[in-house]
């Protein structure tokens, strides 16, 4: 896998998210062990590995290649990598708001397992929960959409 290039992860979030990483952030994430991105032109995924757990950290698609199967492509070749690296469950928090996001997880396998109270800002000012979803690899490792 080519390492992922800072900027365009950059770029890429700040089309997709109001309150978008920056170039060091997302630096200062790849540099940090068991961190990794599957990219593509118009989006990818960053996770994180730490043991037998996987993190998706974000998931970002530019808004005029959403609703073509990017998103799950992205989603399954992370879990895959994640499975390969020796996860056995594989977490994430979306916006409860966010209902693309949702239903791609939900399509993925994931499930419910938490909620964090006010955790995201949003574009108005306001706040959203943040709903904490699991996935099990290690008795579904093929419920993922696979690349």
């Amino acid at each position: 896998m080519a390492p992922a290039d800072p900027t365009e992860l950059a770029a890429i979030h700040a089309e997709a998210f109001a309150h978008p990483w920056t170039p060091a952030e997302f630096a200062d994430l790849l540099s940090q062990p068991g961190v990794f991105a599957v990219v593509e032109a118009e989006g990818f995924i960053l996770m994180r590995v730490v043991l037998d757990e996987a993190e998706i950290l974000t998931l970002a698609v530019r808004p005029d290649a959403r609703r073509a199967g990017l998103g799950g492509r992205l989603t399954g070749q992370g879990v895959v990598t994640a499975a390969r690296a020796g996860a056995a469950r594989l977490f994430l928090e979306v916006a409860q708001d966010n209902a693309a996001a949702r239903a791609l997880y939900a399509r993925a396998g994931f499930e419910q397992i938490g909620r964090r109270r006010a955790y995201y800002a949003t574009a108005d000012g306001g706040r959203t929960d943040a709903l904490v979803l699991g996935l099990d690899l290690a008795s579904n490792p093929h419920k993922a959409p696979l690349p």
